[in-house]
């Protein structure tokens, strides 16, 4: 700036160049004034779940869409992860909110993590109607351009090999069916730890929940950067 100052004032003209710098000064505060680009603007998250994402039997603010957004902005990601957990739902009722979750056209999310089954599988509800609904699901998702992680589940091994086989199938399908990013199993490295888990057997502890949001935060940066890069039109995002 200092060395176009002097070059105006070497100017015969010092008028026009008083009028230039002007101008200048006037673009840079235009500039400043203009709203956030929606390339800066926070990354929302849906975080479409059971009780393992309302956050079942945790104090407030230890649930795992709040403990996710910690550790995200903690790595200097702007998110806002939001709960759509509800305890006791199966992938039928995820199914049946999920317009309502979307419905807000101004805050549509840019991502979700999906992790419905559980419910189903605990009930033994007929694994080909829950890939229905997750099919169902992701189509939504897809026509709304919301990029999306998909979190699987394990069956219960009580209601025999043929069940487990064909529920335990159902995730990986669709996730390669969809080409999204896929989490085999949410309680990885949770769910046979009793110091991790709830009496119940059933729901992650604090603790359980800080495991799983450390094991996650890499694939859900990575989802962020998607989401990002697909916001600016394939540009990968700065």
């Amino acid at each position: 700036m200092w060395e176009l100052l002097k070059r105006f004032h070497r100017s015969r003209n010092f008028l026009a160049g008083a009028i230039a710098i002007a101008g200048i000064f006037v673009i840079s505060a235009a500039e400043a004034a203009q709203p956030a680009s929606a390339s800066s603007a926070p990354v929302r998250i849906l975080a479409l779940g059971d009780s393992l994402t309302q956050g079942y039997g945790v104090p407030p603010g230890m649930d795992f869409p709040n403990r996710l957004e910690r550790a995200l902005k903690a790595k200097g990601l702007n998110v806002n992860v939001i709960n759509a957990g509800v305890s006791g739902d199966t992938s039928a009722g995820g199914l049946a909110r999920l317009d309502f979750a979307l419905g807000d056209p101004k805050a549509l999310p840019d991502a979700a993590i999906v992790e419905l089954g559980a419910n189903d599988g605990l009930r033994g509800l007929s694994p080909a109607e829950m890939e229905k609904n997750l099919d169902a699901i992701l189509a939504k998702l897809k026509t709304r351009n919301v990029t999306v992680l998909l979190s699987g589940m394990m069956a219960p091994r009580n209601f025999g090999g043929q069940y487990a086989s064909d529920y335990d199938a159902v995730f990986p399908r669709l996730a390669k069916k969809y080409g999204v990013l896929y989490d085999p199993f949410f309680l990885e490295g949770v769910i046979l730890d009793r110091s991790l888990i709830q009496p119940d057997g059933l729901h992650p502890n604090p603790k359980g929940v800080d495991v799983i949001v450390a094991r996650l935060t890499p694939l859900v940066s990575e989802l962020v950067q998607q989401a990002k890069t697909k916001r600016t039109g394939g540009n990968p995002a700065r």
